[in-house]
Order: C-alpha cells, then structure tokens, then sequence
C-alpha cells in the first residue's frame, strides 16, 4: 500500500507530481487546498476540526493514497499513516515561475481571470516562504520533513519528473 504525502511551497509542483502518480499508480488524490479554505472573500482557513473531518473521512474509505498541500498543520494529521513523504522544495524563484505559467485551475478559480487576478498576492505570499513562521513555511516544512520516520526524499530541483517514467 502505497500512503504518500507531499509537501512544499505553493508553485513547487506538489499537485503535478500528485497528479502522476494517479496516472501511474491509480492512487486517490486529496489536495488539501480542497478543504482547507472557507469559500469567503477575503478566503478564511475552515477551523481545523473541520478540515480534520474531511481528512479522516478520505482516509477511511482510501488503503492507499497521495495527499498533497503545503498546511503542515493538517499534513501532520496524517504522517502517523503514511508510507512515504516527498517535500518539494525547488527554491523560491522555481516556485514563482511556476505559478507565472500555472494553467487555470477551474477547481480553484470560476474564471481564468480570477485567477490572474489573484497571482500579484499568491507571488508576494510564495516570496515570503523563507520568512515565515506559520503552518505554510520552509521552517515548519523542514520540521515535518525531519519528523518523518518512513521512506522520504526532498527535490531540490524539477529531477523529481524523472522519478515516475
């Protein structure tokens, strides 16, 4: 059974790489930004019972699965059961290019615009990540990573892509 987490900066290629391995493996996929967020404007963290939630009940119906999002306070809710983690951690300037080329993610966004429209504020936030000190920090990240008892790897690159072929 395969119980893979991955973890990093928003840009890093979390939902990529989540994404081939249901391609490869046929994993079920739970990308946190799912659950994390009150539908409000400004967007609101739902309280973490709730996300919890919604976690536990993915967890219960999956043997095996991926689940991807850079909160570590809900991915810590489930390192105890997973089998592997993979913290993708590609540097700042990686992750901000790769959000310049983001497609649009309907499942985020109801309009393409929308999503333009929000990239000045998600690139400030993907600068600040070394800065930080909250549950969305290169800190808080390398304290889970180090954490982890199972099989882990960090990618300090995009040589990830290489990894399922």
């Amino acid at each position: 059974m395969q119980k893979i987490v991955i973890l990093g900066n928003s840009g890093s290629g979390k939902s990529t790489l989540a994404k081939n391995y249901v391609q490869k493996y046929g994993l079920p996929h739970l990308d946190l930004d799912s659950l994390a967020w009150q539908n409000t404007q400004p967007p609101k963290r739902k309280p973490l019972p709730q996300s919890a939630k919604r976690i536990d009940a993915f967890l219960l119906i999956n043997d095996s699965w991926v689940i991807e999002g850079c909160y570590t306070d809900l991915l810590e809710m489930v390192t105890n059961v997973a089998t592997e983690m993979v913290f993708l951690n590609p540097g700042v300037e990686t992750c901000v290019s790769n959000c310049k080329s983001r497609p649009w993610e309907p499942h985020k966004y109801k309009t393409a615009a929308a999503q333009d429209k929000n990239l000045p504020m998600l690139l400030d936030w993907v600068r600040g990540y070394i800065k930080r000190d909250d549950e969305f920090s290169l800190q808080s990240h390398v304290g889970l990573y180090a954490q982890f008892n199972g099989d882990k790897v960090e990618y300090k690159s995009n040589e990830r892509d290489a990894r399922l072929t």
